[in-house]
């Protein structure tokens, strides 16, 4: 059987700043190969996401999904709360 072809970009992350209202800072930390000298490399990117119910904490880890522009810099929307911080 075929495979569903992914739509839309799915990440995971910290939230990093809970400040805003409907709107959180996720940092996206992940690994890519250089190219030339094969060695991993972590690069890391602040993603603002919509949280229609503002239930993300600070330091919560969350999965973000890639959607329409909702603002000027949001174009990810919550979808789960992955862990709660402690």
């Amino acid at each position: 059987m075929e495979q569903a072809k992914r739509l839309h970009k799915v990440m995971t992350g910290v939230v990093v700043s809970d400040k805003m209202d409907k709107t959180v800072v996720v940092l996206v930390n992940r690994l890519i190969k250089h190219p030339v000298y094969k060695k991993y490399i972590r690069r890391r990117a602040k993603f603002m996401a919509h949280d229609e119910q503002n239930s993300a904490r600070m330091g919560d880890t969350v999965e973000i999904i890639e959607s329409r522009p909702l603002s000027k810099f949001k174009r990810w929307r919550l979808t789960r709360i992955v862990e709660r911080r402690a």
